[in-house]
């Protein structure tokens, strides 16, 4: 288990990496579904490059926080979403018009719980970019799940949003804990549940867990969701159940959620975030790695 601060780095980057890399890999399957799905069942590989999406561009803020502070400091890390922000990386409507607003000085506390007429968020955006957190943190499971509640809030109020970024981030964790054993889909998700509040994200993800090892992934996708409405209750649970299928193997499970398409991008950067962790980036198929766009300048030379 990593104690120190700069082996939990190395762990939080890792997740980066395979949180990116599905990122992208999920954003090239946005295709017509016919050939889309043609293309799965193939298993072709997409053309390079792969461009990484918000869900990407977010969680390097999230890890560069984790650098400079160690934990997750609200102000800066809404600020630095701000700054990093990007219109050509696919933010949703809300994010668009949040991360604008914060840039032109209005306090982030106001702006994101007055989206949707009050209620905050409910969207996947503090799902996609957390699995580094419960990277980082993960020798202390109620430190993952504060730190995971703080780096939500800042852009996402809803409970929903809230549950689906902490079920990311322990579910990440528990992979980091486990690495070397191989417990089964059920037992897995069986370990995260208990850290997850109730939500509609808990009532589906203790439904992914009973559902058969032999359901087709798109019968799954049906009953749990696959992003297509974008919310978190809608994604996180779908992508939680894709991990836990394939948590030794980075390639299986990437192919597996992408099968499910909807929002597959980031249900990849979740699958691929929690995953990474298990295998360790070895695991990652190296021309993947170089199919995808390369990080910002630095990224890889933070220790």
């Amino acid at each position: 288990m990593a104690t120190t601060k700069e082996t939990r780095l190395l762990c939080a980057q890792n997740s980066l990496e395979g949180l990116s890399v599905g990122d992208a890999f999920g954003e090239r399957f946005f295709l017509h579904p016919d050939v889309a799905e043609s293309l799965i069942v193939a298993r072709a590989i997409p053309a390079s490059p792969w461009y990484y999406t918000d869900d990407t561009q977010m969680a390097l803020s999230i890890v560069r926080i984790l650098q400079e502070y160690g934990e997750i400091n609200q102000d800066r890390l809404v600020e630095s979403f701000a700054k990093e922000y990007d219109s050509e990386r696919g933010y949703g409507a809300a994010m668009h018009g949040l991360l604008t607003r914060i840039r032109d000085g209005e306090p982030w506390q106001k702006v994101a719980s007055s989206l949707f007429g009050g209620q905050g968020s409910y969207g996947n955006g503090a799902a996609m970019r957390v699995a580094p957190i419960g990277a980082f943190f993960a020798e202390d499971l109620d430190l993952v799940v504060s730190q995971a509640r703080s780096s939500a809030e800042v852009t996402h109020t809803h409970p929903e949003a809230i549950a689906g970024a902490i079920a990311v981030a322990v579910a990440t964790a528990w992979a980091a804990r486990l690495q070397g054993s191989m417990p089964s889909k059920q037992e897995f998700l069986n370990l995260v549940l208990p850290y997850v509040p109730e939500s509609e994200v808990s009532s589906k993800i203790r439904l992914a867990c009973d559902l058969s090892e032999t359901i087709p992934v798109q019968s799954a996708a049906t009953l749990l969701g696959n992003g297509t409405h974008v919310s978190a209750q809608d994604t996180v649970p779908f992508a939680l159940w894709c991990a836990a299928h394939h948590l030794n193997n980075y390639e299986e499970a990437l192919w597996l959620t992408v099968s499910g398409l909807g929002d597959r991008d980031t249900t990849c950067a979740i699958a691929g975030g929690i995953v990474a962790i298990s295998t360790g980036v070895e695991g990652i198929p190296t021309a993947w790695v170089q199919a995808r766009e390369s990080l910002p300048k630095g990224q890889k030379n933070w220790l």
